[in-house]
């Protein structure tokens, strides 16, 4: 599944572009969907940063996934090159507990656009079902759906989300 998302903030492009990389922690309060986000490493590179953070998500999980998707799994790693003369990161999304099945990964770039900034975010998304752990053989093909559409609606909206919080933690003049 393709992801694209284009945002335009009202911020200039290095106010954005620095938010963005060094202050996901602070911007996770402004997304409803997200409980915390902790940074577990940063090195610094010649290029830029090399980050990777913790997303922590509050969500119900359905009735029918309940079986297969616990409350604990509802985290993923998001691996984070930053490319600064470019205004770019490429990242990588692992859900640890479908480290086989799920596969994320994608590019945010960032353009001035006037006084402003706009994001372009590009991705893919794929899921394989069959490689799921405690997804029954007998029973993935029913229960694919259920749960890709979970893990699509869990990971897709707060990739798009980050955007707009982040242009309303700026607007509040964080």
């Amino acid at each position: 599944m393709k992801i694209h998302s284009e945002s335009r903030l009202r911020h200039p492009l290095d106010t954005v572009y620095r938010t963005y990389r060094d202050r996901m922690p602070e911007i996770a309060a402004y997304m409803p969907d997200i409980e915390r986000i902790e940074v577990r490493s940063r090195t610094e590179g010649p290029r830029g940063p090399q980050l990777l953070n913790i997303w922590h998500a509050k969500k119900n999980i359905p009735k029918v996934a309940q079986g297969v998707v616990k409350p604990e799994w509802l985290y993923w790693e998001d691996h984070a090159q930053w490319d600064d003369a470019n205004t770019w990161v490429d990242w990588t999304l692992v859900v640890p507990t479908f480290r086989e099945g799920v596969r994320c990964s994608g590019r945010n770039q960032f353009f001035a656009d006037g006084a402003g900034t706009r994001v372009l975010l590009t991705g893919e998304l794929t899921i394989k079902i069959k490689d799921v752990p405690g997804v029954p053989s007998i029973l993935a093909g029913r229960l694919a759906p259920m749960v890709e559409e979970f893990i699509v609606k869990l990971v897709t909206p707060n990739l798009e989300k980050v955007n707009h919080s982040l242009g309303q933690f700026l607007d509040d003049g964080r």
